[in-house]
């Protein structure tokens, strides 16, 4: 027999059944413990349960769920929903409605009302003993604690079905709907981990959900927030993204051009592996244009490309680009360029994350372009958050090599512009482009503002896009004030671009 000081020994990591949560998780749940799941109605807790559950199916363990919440067919409808089916999972009944009083189903059935709390404890105990599972949910405390009447009472119920679990090497999961009055925090001391769902509702679009462990004892897990999402198939979490975990070996110094041999010499050579360039300006002059042609080129050179699309239908993007020469379709049916539209509305801010890192490790993407970070904002809840966000997806992507392409587009048109969000000093290169107008035509301006991994030209070079792509021409020496979009014109009309081929765009 083990001494009061010989410690119990680490429980092992079991699969929650959802990838991103045992990510969190460093694995799973801790086995043969209990662990509270805790959330207001509709936040997912019985997905997430379900999804525990099935995947002790998967690995042939027994699997319990006890409900004194919801009845068996509700319990069927929601696996319906997601295309899964429950079969080898033991369901015990105890409040059904009338329509469950089948005596051929083979779960437990019993009024709620004959029930006092020392008789479904038992039941629940009964049921246990007999099937001997290794993996239980529990739904819910809810009715656990109207029965107690009492929180001495309810404390002491819990703390024997932690026991019994215990005692009988099984895995629990408590779900608890938070329809009391006040937070009851009592119980988070009896359990062995703290899970809590959220659900946000957004000012417009769809409501946001969020997931927390605040609390598993002996074991490590990535606290703060995450997001997830509840889809056909279970919930997809996504792990908050923390850069620091992915910090590798140096990088070997690889630069990608464009293609346009002004644009290069205007950028020192190119763009740098595990660099991010923000390309910034006002709206139509060109940006995503610029990242298309690099995008283009990339692909070209054998480098799988990734472009998140906020503010406008892919079809249209692939149409515009074909308008200027840069014909994307055979790249995307040869898999080298992967086009993700997104709707910000219906966009959990995590997702980006995850949807980045998939590509990146998964399948190996060099370049990653997203057009617009306006778009982006719209689904950040706060513009302090995309800041730190941004920051921790530029920081992992550049330890992973990947140069990152991002968009913005400033407010106004000419003369003095203003950006809806300031990401200058988290860019390792910055692009800006301006219109400025002389002998009643409205023209393009491109100059390199910062570049941290090399020189660059200082110059302000005009810059057209036609039918045959992008042009940049000579450093604009006679003009005066580029930038403010009223320039001043010291040299003869000769000196500038003049349009070739087609129409310019």
């Amino acid at each position: 027999m083990a001494s009061a000081t010989t410690p119990m020994p680490e429980a092992a990591a079991i699969s929650t059944g959802i990838e991103g949560l045992d990510d969190i998780l460093a694995g799973g749940y801790a086995g043969n413990r209990i662990h509270l799941i805790e959330g207001q109605p509709g936040t997912g807790k019985t997905t997430l349960a379900l999804q525990f559950l099935m995947q002790g199916i998967s690995n042939g363990e027994r699997c319990l769920y006890v409900t004194l919440s919801e009845s068996r067919n509700e319990l069927l409808h929601v696996a319906s929903t997601h295309g899964w089916s429950l079969d080898g999972i033991k369901i015990c009944e105890l409040v059904p409605p009338e329509l469950s009083l089948d005596r051929e189903q083979e779960q437990t059935v019993v009024y709620s009302a004959d029930l006092e709390l020392g008789e479904t404890i038992s039941m629940v105990m009964s049921e246990i003993e007999a099937f001997r599972p290794s993996r239980v949910v529990f739904d819910s405390l809810a009715e656990i604690r109207l029965l107690s009447q009492g929180a001495l009472r309810y404390r002491r119920q819990i703390l024997a079905l932690k026991h019994y679990f215990a005692m009988h090497d099984s895995t629990a999961l408590l779900l608890d709907d938070l329809t009391r009055a006040e937070e009851e925090l009592s119980l988070h001391s009896l359990v062995h981990g703290v899970i809590r769902l959220e659900q946000i509702a957004a000012q417009y679009g769809a409501d946001r959900r969020r997931l927390r462990v605040s609390k598993m004892r002996g074991r490590h897990f990535r606290g703060g927030f995450h997001d997830f999402v509840i889809r056909k198939g279970g919930i997809r979490l996504f792990p908050r993204l923390v850069a620091a975990d992915f910090r590798g070996d140096d990088i070997p110094h690889r630069s990608t051009t464009s293609g346009v041999a002004e644009l290069d010499q205007l950028l020192g050579g190119g763009l740098d592996d595990g660099t991010s360039t923000l390309i910034m300006g006002p709206s139509g002059c060109g940006k995503s244009a610029l990242s298309l042609q690099y995008v283009t080129q990339a692909v070209q050179n054998g480098d799988r490309v990734l472009v998140v699309v906020f503010d406008e239908a892919r079809h249209v993007m692939l149409r515009r680009a074909a308008g200027i020469g840069m014909d994307l379709e055979p790249h995307i049916r040869s898999g080298k360029l992967v086009i993700e539209q997104v709707d910000p509305a219906e966009f959990p801010p995590g997702e980006l994350s995850g949807l980045v890192r998939c590509y990146v490790e998964q399948y190996g993407v060099r370049l990653v372009v997203l057009d617009s970070l306006n778009g982006y904002q719209s689904a950040m809840p706060e513009e302090s958050f995309m800041i730190l966000q941004i920051h921790e997806l530029l920081t992992y992507l550049n330890q992973r090599g990947v140069i990152t392409i991002l968009v913005l587009a400033q407010q106004g048109l000419v003369g003095p512009l203003q950006s809806p969000v300031e990401l200058t000093y988290v860019s390792d290169t910055v692009i800006l482009l301006r219109f400025f107008e002389t002998e009643g035509r409205i023209r393009r301006a491109v100059s390199v503002l910062k570049k941290r991994t090399g020189r660059h030209e200082a110059a302000i070079r005009e810059y057209r896009i036609d039918s045959k792509g992008i042009r940049i021409g000579e450093p604009l020496t006679e003009f005066h004030g580029v930038l403010t979009g009223i320039p001043t014109f010291l040299g003869p009309a000769s000196s500038l671009m003049t349009p070739r081929g087609g129409a310019e765009q």
